[in-house]
C-alpha cells in the first residue's frame, strides 16, 4: 500500500511553499522520518521528513515550484507499485484542488477567476496591490497555474495598472519599450564578456519581492545620532565571563536590543503597524534581530517578548536564533511576529546605512561599526566655568528609518534619543 507525501502546513499563517530540493529520487530507498524534501517559506528552509519506509514512486512537483499546504508531493511504496501519472483534481481536508505535476499540459488559464485555477493568497495580494487582471497573466506553474514569479514578471513587462491619463490631454498615455529603455527583469545584450546569470533562488526572490514592496508601501524616512559606547563596553567586559558560565554569549547586539526594547516601551507608536482601520500598536516587542547568512542572503529571526526578558535572556535568545539560522534549523514561526528590527550592518565595516524597513512594521534601527573617534567632551574647570576637551571614545552611528505615515520627525527623534541615552548611561 502506496504512501502519500503532502505539503504540510509550516506555520499558522503559511498557507505554501517552495521546493527548493529534493534530497531522494525516483527509485530511491528511504526509510521513516529520513529527510525527503527541502520546502522554503518565507526564508526558512524546513526538511520534511519522510512518511513511511519504502521506494519513491513518484515525484509530483519539480524544483523550484511554489505550492501550497495539502498539495501531493510525492507517492512512497513497493518497488514496482502503480501510481498515477498526475495527482487526483481534488483532495479531502481543505486541500481542495491540487496543482497536477510539470509533465501535465501546460496550458493558458481561462479568462475570469472561475477558470485561474488555484490562486495562492501571495499572489493575489500582488495582483490586487498592482490592480493586475490575472486573466490575462500566463501561468508557466503546474498545469497552468499563475506563479508569483509569473505575475511579476507581468508587473515588471509594463502592463500591471491602468494607463496613466496625462491631465487635460483626453488621451491615454501609453509608454513604448523605447519610452522606458530595455524591461526590468530581462537579460540584458551581451557586451562581448563572458557575463553569467545566476538563477534566482527562493531565498534571493523572497528578499527582492520584500524590499521593492516595502519601498512601495511605507514612507521611509531616516533619522541619525551617535553614541558613546563606553559605559556598554565596561560593563560588558565586567560581566563577559558570568554570562558565559550561564550559557550566553554576552554580544553587542544584546545591548542594542535591551536598549531599544526600553525605547519601545516609552515610546510605544514605534511598536506599531499600519492598517486601513488604523495604527495598531503592539503589544509585545518582538525585536526581529537581522542575521547574514553570507551569499545565500539575510534572515531576520524574532525575539519574542523581548519586554519581558532581562540582558541575559536577550543574549541567549540572540546566540539561539543566529546559530540555527546560519545551520538552517529555524522553524517559520520564528521568523514571524517581528514588531520591531534592528540590523546590526557595523559587523562588516559599514559605519552608516539606510535600511529598508521590514513590513508590516514601521521602524528599523541600523547599527553602524563601533569606531574610536576624537570627540568634544563638555565640562567644567575648577571655577566653574565651562570648559571643553578632547578625547578618544568609542563612538557608534546608530540610525532609525521609519514610515512616515505613523512616525513624524520629532517623534523618529525622541525614540533615537531614548536609545542613545540608554546606552550612554548603562549601569
Amino acid at each position: 500500500m502506496s504512501t502519500e507525501v503532502i505539503m504540510p502546513r509550516l506555520g499558522e499563517s503559511l498557507v505554501e511553499g517552495t521546493v527548493t530540493k529534493w534530497l531522494r529520487h525516483p527509485d530511491d530507498h528511504i526509510e521513516e522520518f529520513e529527510p525527503l524534501v527541502e520546502i522554503n517559506t518565507d526564508k526558512v528552509d524546513t526538511e520534511v521528513p519522510s512518511p513511511a519506509t519504502g521506494t519513491v514512486l513518484k515525484l509530483y512537483v519539480a524544483e523550484g515550484e511554489t505550492v501550497r499546504a495539502g498539495t501531493l508531493l510525492a507517492v512512497i511504496g513497493e518497488p514496482g507499485e502503480e501510481v498515477p501519472d498526475a495527482p487526483p483534481a481534488d483532495r479531502e481536508e481543505g486541500a481542495t484542488q491540487v496543482a497536477p505535476p510539470k509533465t501535465a499540459d501546460q496550458g493558458t488559464p481561462k479568462a475570469g477567476r472561475d477558470g485561474l485555477g488555484f490562486i495562492s493568497p501571495v499572489v493575489s495580494r500582488i495582483a490586487a496591490e498592482h490592480n493586475v487582471d490575472l486573466s490575462q497573466v500566463s501561468g508557466t506553474g503546474s498545469g497552468g497555474r499563475i506563479t508569483k514569479k509569473d505575475v511579476l514578471a507581468y508587473i515588471e513587462g509594463g502592463r500591471s495598472a491602468a494607463p496613466w491619463e496625462e491631465p487635460g490631454s483626453g488621451e491615454l498615455f501609453r509608454p513604448t519599450e523605447e519610452f522606458f529603455g530595455d524591461k526590468p527583469g530581462t537579460v540584458p545584450e551581451p557586451t562581448g564578456l563572458a557575463d553569467t546569470v545566476l538563477p534566482l533562488d527562493a531565498v534571493r526572490t523572497q528578499i527582492a519581492e520584500h524590499m521593492v514592496r516595502s519601498r512601495r508601501t511605507s514612507a521611509h524616512v531616516t533619522t541619525l545620532m551617535e553614541a558613546d559606547l563606553g559605559r556598554v563596553l565596561a560593563h560588558r567586559k565586567e560581566h563577559k565571563q558570568s554570562f558565559a558560565r550561564e550559557g550566553a554569549n554576552l554580544t553587542l547586539t544584546a545591548y542594542f536590543v535591551a536598549a531599544a526594547v526600553e525605547a519601545l516601551k516609552e515610546v510605544p507608536i514605534v511598536n506599531s503597524s499600519w492598517s486601513e482601520a488604523g495604527i495598531v500598536l503592539h503589544k509585545a516587542a518582538n525585536v526581529g534581530v537581522a542575521v547574514s547568512l553570507g551569499e545565500a542572503g539575510l534572515i531576520v529571526p524574532v525575539v519574542k517578548n523581548a519586554e519581558q526578558l532581562s540582558l541575559q535572556a536577550i543574549a541567549k535568545a540572540i546566540n539561539d536564533l543566529a546559530e540555527r539560522a546560519r545551520s538552517h534549523k529555524l522553524v517559520p514561526d520564528e521568523v514571524q511576529g517581528g514588531t520591531f528590527t534592528i540590523t546590526n550592518h557595523g559587523v562588516t565595516g559599514s559605519l552608516l546605512a539606510t535600511p529598508i524597513i521590514h513590513q508590516p512594521q514601521c521602524a528599523i534601527l541600523g547599527i553602524g561599526a563601533l569606531q574610536k573617534r576624537a570627540v568634544v567632551i563638555e565640562g567644567l574647570s575648577p571655577s566653574g566655568e565651562p570648559e571643553d576637551s578632547l578625547a578618544i571614545r568609542p563612538m557608534v552611528y546608530l540610525t532609525l528609518t521609519f514610515d512616515h505615515r505613523i512616525i513624524d520627525g520629532g517623534i523618529g527623534d525622541h525614540f533615537l534619543g531614548i536609545v542613545v541615552q540608554r546606552l550612554q548611561s548603562w549601569a
